[in-house]
């Protein structure tokens, strides 16, 4: 009988330690596979903003540019930003260390933020060029792209992947969002001399 109960014990023992293997294990699988999340963003965001670097024709008309168009500086400014912001990110997620509040709410607000700065970037330039293909005669704007096709095909492609990066992100925020809300309570507000204050509870 105390033999049984030993090795009951044992059993018991070795599936409790078999536990926090399995579950390190799984820990650093989705860590591994959120850097990756993190990396490819940034490889698109740096392949997005060399096209619109490089985006420049000169014709019989003139020569135009990138830096001739305020939404495709912006681009350019979002992409580097993006692609910045991807590598740090990428970095401090790779490297394995205990998920704290401040952590949590800092990668919920920062994916947020790049996702907005990156699809206003994709937007702003969609409807430039869409101007330059189309024209507007209420703004006597000429469809540009008609002399200037080699330019537009660039700047198409550049947006292009930048909407692709958006995708990444609003993954990645829901990721970050649900990481958030999943481990950490809600704020709860409460009133101290007329002045609603938003206690953060672990």
């Amino acid at each position: 009988m105390a033999a049984g109960k030993d090795n009951n014990n044992n059993n018991t023992s070795n599936a409790d330690a078999v536990l926090p293997v399995e579950e390190e294990s799984g820990s650093s699988t989705m860590r591994t596979a959120e850097t990756l999340l993190r990396i490819l963003p940034m490889a698109l965001c740096l392949v997005a903003l060399v096209i619109m670097l490089k985006d420049s024709q000169t014709n019989e008309y003139g020569s135009l540019s990138y830096s001739d168009l305020g939404a495709f500086r912006y681009l350019v400014h979002a992409s580097g930003v993006c692609a910045g912001y991807s590598l740090l990110s990428a970095i401090v997620t790779a490297v394995p260390r205990p998920s704290t509040m401040s952590r949590a709410w800092a990668f919920f607000l920062l994916d947020q933020l790049l996702t907005y700065i990156i699809l206003a970037a994709a937007a702003i330039s969609t409807e430039v060029v869409y101007l330059a293909y189309k024209g507007d005669t209420s703004i006597t704007w000429s469809q540009t792209c008609g002399s200037y096709g080699g330019f537009c095909r660039k700047a198409t492609a550049s947006i292009s992947i930048t909407f692709t990066v958006t995708l990444f992100y609003a993954g990645l925020s829901l990721i970050s969002s649900y990481r958030l809300f999943s481990r950490y309570d809600a704020p709860v507000a409460y009133t101290n001399k007329g002045i609603e204050v938003a206690i953060f509870q672990g």
